[in-house]
C-alpha cells in the first residue's frame, strides 16, 4: 500500500528537519525517478498572481543587471522560491536538485550528521528529539533545547534550511551549538562530531512475566515490516504475550503510510485517521483492516513524551480513541500537518504543507498534542548535572549503555532498568495489574 496525495505526490508526516546529509525528515524510497510533468501542475496562475509574476520577472532581471556582484539565474529564481515558501509555515520548504536527491538517500536509513531533529517553534530553532545513540544523544541534547547560535551565528531570523546546512557537514567535522534550556542560567555550547548514521526504526525487548517491549524511533519505509518480525518473535517466545508496551517517546514521525500500518497492526477495524485539505485529493480518510498481521492478543501501553510527533501522535491518537491501549507519559509535541514532496521539473522539489489530520474521534494535534491517560513526568535532571554527566555515570555502573534496547532484544529488561525509567516502570506495572483499577490510573 502507498499512499499517495494530489498528481501521485509523497505525503510525509515528518516533524521537521533531520540533521543528516540529506538534511530533511524521512521519506519514502519510492520516488518516481522523473520529474513532474506540467499537465498535472495547476494550468493558470490567478490575474492578481499573473501580475505580480511579472514585477517579480522585473526585478530579477534588475538584479541580474545591475546588482554590484554578478548572480546567476539560477540562484536568483531558487532564493525567490525560497522566499516565497518561507511565509508559510515552519514545515513548507524548498529543496534544490542535491537537497532532494539526498532526502531520497536518506530513506535508506543511513545519515551523515549529529542526529537530532529540529523545527521552528514560537520562531525559534528548536531541538524536537535527538536520534538515540547517535552524535547528539550522546552529547546530552534534549527535546525542547533552543538552538540560539550554529558555529558562533545567531539562528534569529534564519531559515530551517539555512540551519540545516549550517549544522550538516562532512563525516569527521565538528559543529558547535550554543544551546539554551530551562533551567540554564546561560546557554552553552555543545561541540559535536559529525558522523555516518545507520537508524534502526525498531528496537525491542522483554520484561519477565510475559510483556514484550517495542521502540519505534521513526516512521521509515521498512518500518511496518520490522516491527511484524518483532512481533513474531515475541509471540513465539513469551507464552502467555501478557501485553505490550509500545515506546513512541521521542519519535518525530515521519511517513503517513507507515502511521497507517504501524496502528492497523493492533486494530483490526476503525478509522486511524483522517486529512482535510483544500483539494479533494488531500481529504482522505484511512480505516483499519483485518488480516496479513500478527495478533497482539493481550493489552497495550503506549509511551508518549514532548518528542513524540506527528506519524506517532497519529499512532497514539488511533489507539487512544479506538480504546485498544493506554496511554501514559507526558503530553506530546502537537504536530498536525502533512507535508506533500513535489518534484520540479529541473530535479529541485518543494516539501509543501497540503493538510491537517486530526484521530478519530475529530480531535484536532495541531499545537494542542496528545494528552496522556496516566501523566508521568520524566525525572528532572539536578541542576548540578548536565544530562550527558548522568548518562556518563550510567555507564560507568553498567547499569544503561546508549539506551535501553542496546541489549540483545530476548534479555528481559532488568529491575534496575525500569528504576531508570519511571515512565516505562509504569507502564509494565499497569499491564502487570491488568485490567487496571479506576484510581490506578491517576497522574503520578
Amino acid at each position: 500500500m502507498k499512499i499517495w496525495g494530489a498528481a501521485g505526490l509523497l505525503l510525509i508526516l515528518g516533524l521537521c528537519w533531520g540533521l543528516s546529509l540529506a538534511g530533511s525528515a524521512p521519506a519514502d524510497a519510492d520516488f518516481r525517478d522523473t520529474p513532474l510533468h506540467l499537465a498535472a501542475m495547476p494550468e493558470y496562475l490567478s490575474p492578481e498572481a499573473d501580475a505580480k509574476l511579472r514585477v517579480l520577472s522585473q526585478a530579477l532581471a534588475l538584479v541580474e543587471d545591475q546588482y554590484v556582484e554578478p548572480k546567476t539565474p539560477k540562484d536568483l529564481i531558487y532564493g525567490a522560491i525560497q522566499g516565497a515558501v518561507s511565509i508559510l509555515d515552519s514545515h513548507s520548504s524548498f529543496m534544490t536538485p542535491e537537497e532532494y536527491r539526498e532526502l531520497q538517500i536518506e530513506t535508506k536509513g543511513k545519515f551523515s550528521g549529529i542526529g537530532i531533529e529540529i523545527t521552528m517553534k514560537d520562531r525559534i530553532l528548536t531541538v524536537v528529539s535527538p536520534i538515540e545513540g547517535t552524535p547528539a544523544y550522546r552529547a546530552g541534547l534534549q527535546a525542547g533545547d533552543q538552538i540560539v547560535k550554529i558555529n558562533g551565528t545567531p539562528t534569529k531570523n534564519i531559515s530551517l534550511t539555512e540551519a540545516v546546512k549550517m549544522i550538516r557537514g562532512p563525516k569527521s567535522s565538528k559543529v558547535t551549538l550554543t544551546i539554551n534550556r530551562q533551567g540554564f542560567t546561560e546557554p552553552k555550547d555543545f561541540s559535536i562530531v559529525r558522523e555516518i548514521i545507520p537508524i534502526r526504526s525498531v528496537k525491542a525487548r522483554i520484561v519477565d512475566g510475559g510483556i514484550g517491549y517495542i521502540r519505534l524511533a521513526n516512521f521509515q519505509d521498512q518500518t511496518d515490516q520490522d516491527l511484524q518480525n518483532y512481533l513474531k518473535k515475541m509471540r513465539q517466545r513469551l507464552t502467555p504475550f501478557k501485553g505490550l508496551v509500545l515506546d513512541l517517546r521521542n519519535d518525530p514521525g515521519g511517513l503517513l503510510e507507515q502511521a497507517v500500518r504501524v496502528a492497523n497492526e493492533f486494530l483490526n477495524s476503525g478509522l486511524i485517521v483522517y486529512t482535510e485539505g483544500r483539494t479533494p485529493q488531500q481529504s482522505m480518510r484511512f480505516f483499519a483492516h483485518p488480516g496479513g498481521k500478527t495478533e497482539v492478543p493481550g493489552p497495550m501501553v503506549v509511551l508518549i513524551n514532548e518528542g513524540s510527533a506527528s506519524a506517532s501522535e497519529i499512532v497514539a491518537g488511533a489507539l487512544k480513541d479506538q480504546k485498544r491501549a493506554i496511554i501514559v507519559g507526558s503530553k506530546s509535541f502537537g504536530k498536525g500537518s502533512v507535508q506533500t514532496i513535489i518534484p520540479l521539473e529541473d530535479g529541485s522539489a518543494l516539501r509543501l504543507t497540503t493538510a491537517l489530520y486530526y484521530t478519530p474521534n475529530g480531535t484536532t494535534i495541531q499545537d494542542k498534542g496528545i494528552i496522556p491517560d496516566v501523566v508521568v513526568k520524566e525525572p528532572e535532571i539536578p541542576k548540578d548535572k548536565s544530562l550527558q554527566k548522568l548518562r556518563e555515570e550510567s555507564l560507568s555502573k553498567h547499569m544503561r549503555k546508549e539506551g535501553i534496547t542496546d541489549k540483545p532484544w530476548s534479555q528481559p529488561i532488568t529491575a534496575q532498568e525500569l528504576d531508570q525509567d519511571p515512565q516505562l516502570k509504569r507502564a509494565v506495572e499497569i499491564l502487570r495489574h491488568w485490567p487496571p483499577k479506576k484510581m490506578a490510573l491517576q497522574p503520578q
